[in-house]
């Protein structure tokens, strides 16, 4: 554990899903007048929960210690534990409201948003074979996730003090549709969740919990979150880092070059997002063929938020053909 600034200690929990590129997420405790507020959980592994009490033991503290908790946003690896740690601490949990809806369809009654995917992947032109594997890509993930449901929801605007700390809740949609970050201006701190990674551009997917135009509105938090005087940024993933204006300038040229490839793909002739995806390059892995499921149905939600920011920016038309969208270049 270290001490990134006074008062904050930044933990890394272990990620161990196949594929992924990532090793750990970082969760923060941050030092306050009543005790801890924790933002952001990790797995509910027994590895995440071991490093999180050794972390307390280490500066003084306990589990009891922890009076709230903020997550990010619902993803596993940031929510999975919050259930767990609130049952034991009794802490006060905030979350945004959009992703307080998401709890239940997603990680409690699922049956639904499975048909719901698979539709959606069908529509979109995944072939019959690939579809149910596709469908069921992160269903092994429940078992790293104790549900819980928020005390406090949030809409962003809302200060949250701790003493030493006053941080304001930013709403900055894209990633999830209810994704926060926390902005101390006193201190020029920005904990920014997945956000605004290091090195890693966050998926920013189109897929039937998402609000419309994600990356639309991905595009517009980002602008909003670079106006920011930011010294140190403590991100979700890899290490912190300063210089978030010019991180913020790569993320967005990376979205630019990706559009670009698209618009080629569909150039000469429709497409769906399916086939537009099998012609991306995907980052460090390459192409299609060496991607997990998992990854590969990111790709397809990522290429479709990619496609309708397009269709939103009259750059590319859609229209429906045998139970299908399809996709050119206007």
């Amino acid at each position: 554990m270290t001490e990134v600034v006074p008062g904050i200690h930044w933990l890394k929990l272990p990620i161990t899903m196949a594929g992924s590129n990532l090793a750990h997420v970082n969760v923060y405790l941050v030092r306050g007048d009543d005790g801890y507020l924790l933002v952001d959980a990790g797995w509910n592994t027994p590895a995440s929960f071991d490093i999180l009490q050794k972390g307390l033991k280490e500066i003084g503290g306990d589990i009891r210690e922890i009076s709230r908790i903020l997550v990010t946003h619902v993803h596993p690896d940031h929510y999975g534990m919050a259930g767990r740690v609130k049952e034991l601490s009794g802490a006060d949990f905030y979350l945004h409201e959009y992703e307080k809806r998401l709890i239940g369809p997603r990680y409690v009654t699922m049956d639904e948003l499975l048909v719901q995917t698979e539709h959606w992947l069908g529509i979109n032109g995944v072939p019959p074979e690939p579809t149910a594997d596709l469908r069921d890509a992160t269903k092994d993930l429940i078992k790293y996730i104790v549900p819980s449901y928020p005390d406090t929801t949030l809409r962003g605007g809302e200060t949250i003090t701790t003493g030493p700390f006053t941080f304001r809740v930013l709403w900055t949609p894209g990633h999830s549709q209810g994704h926060i970050c926390l902005y101390e201006a006193a201190k020029k701190l920005l904990l920014s969740g997945d956000h605004v990674l290091p090195t890693i551009t966050p998926n920013i997917g189109m897929h039937p919990q998402s609000i419309e135009n994600p990356l639309g509105k991905y595009f517009d938090s980002l602008k909003a979150v670079k106006k920011l005087d930011v010294g140190l940024v403590l991100p979700g993933h890899e290490e912190p880092f300063h210089g978030l204006a010019p991180r913020i300038e790569e993320i967005r040229q990376h979205h630019e070059h990706r559009n670009r490839e698209i618009l080629k793909a569909v150039a000469a002739a429709p497409k769906t997002a399916y086939q537009v995806a099998l012609d991306v390059t995907w980052g460090f892995r390459g192409g299609w063929r060496d991607l997990h499921n998992f990854h590969k149905r990111m790709a397809i939600f990522e290429t479709l938020a990619h496609l309708e920011l397009m269709v939103a920016n009259r750059d590319v038309e859609k229209a429906a053909r045998d139970g299908m969208i399809y996709y050119r270049q206007t």
